[in-house]
């Protein structure tokens, strides 16, 4: 049986990796854009082909998936001129690996669905490197058939691949994870950067933590910075930000309150707003110690 077409749209880091992925196992992508061309000039050397837009991507390929930061760029691929929308046909699917906002991609579906279309949202777990290995945890969901049908794509690039029901529930899923790790991450930034305030030792801090059921892989994280001067999540402050403010808009959109979340959104904004967006988030321990005794402007 014939592989299907891939178009991919979004060639970062992770994008990138992801290609070369489906690439060596033997698809036939077509690429579009990012301000970087490093990505799509690997992509073309490898024998894939640059498209001309969204448009016609969508109309030359069976599956499209789309890896970009934000809702607004996912939207802007799917809805702009010459865009995703005006290519797509009876029976394509659309993937969307990025962490989005559920309101979002709900109305994306609607709107493909209207021409016959499928789109699924697949986050992703892990990093480049994974990727390029076809090692990522991918948390897909919406119509399973579909799903069925692309789950084989899916494998290659993914260890764990998982559908978690209907659409929407992916993106939902990662919000709340990425919630839940950065209130951690940002938890223990803070316990670190007191236990210096103090004159209290970070490792006997640690140990008395990890002794007892606090203890977890995002502690570890920022104790192998904390401790070793390991950055082991290559997860940047500027996309923390944006991952804990998509959950905040996601609680908003289903009128509720989220009073945990702010704390963490307000470190994180600060952080980034006064130039440090590009530190990873391990490094939000050197940030707090820094900025212990300041008051939020």
């Amino acid at each position: 049986m014939s592989k299907p077409s891939i178009g991919f749209i979004g060639l970062g880091l992770m994008g990138r990796a992801m290609v070369e992925c489906l690439q060596n196992a033997g698809y036939t992508l077509s690429v579009l854009g990012h301000r970087d061309r490093s990505g799509i000039e690997e992509a073309v050397a490898r024998g894939g082909t640059e498209a001309a837009s969204a448009k016609a991507m969508a109309e030359a390929s069976d599956i499209v998936m789309i890896c970009v930061g934000t809702s607004d760029q996912v939207e802007g691929r799917i809805y702009g001129p010459d865009g995703v929308l005006e290519g797509t046909r009876e029976g394509q699917v659309i993937i969307d690996f990025g962490t989005s906002l559920p309101a979002s991609t709900l109305k994306i579906g609607a709107d493909l669905a209207e021409k016959g279309a499928t789109y699924l949202d697949a986050p992703l777990g892990r990093t480049p490197a994974h990727a390029r290995d076809g090692l990522l945890n991918i948390m897909c969901a919406g119509d399973e058939a579909a799903f069925d049908r692309v789950k084989p794509v899916l494998d290659t690039l993914g260890e764990n691949v998982f559908h978690l029901g209907k659409l929407g529930n992916g993106h939902t899923i990662k919000l709340i994870n990425n919630f839940y790790a950065m209130t951690t991450a940002m938890a223990m930034s803070e316990a670190f950067a007191m236990a210096d305030a103090a004159g209290i030792e970070r490792g006997a801090l640690y140990g008395v933590l990890a002794a007892g059921p606090n203890h977890s892989g995002m502690m570890d994280f920022i104790r192998n910075y904390a401790m070793d001067g390991q950055v082991d999540l290559a997860f940047s402050v500027t996309n923390a930000a944006k991952d804990v403010g998509y959950y905040k808009q996601m609680a908003d959109d289903l009128k509720r309150h989220s009073r945990i979340s702010g704390a963490p959104l307000a470190t994180l904004i600060e952080a980034r707003d006064g130039g440090s967006g590009d530190l990873m988030v391990p490094q939000m321990v050197d940030w707090m110690a820094r900025n212990l005794g300041k008051e939020r402007p």
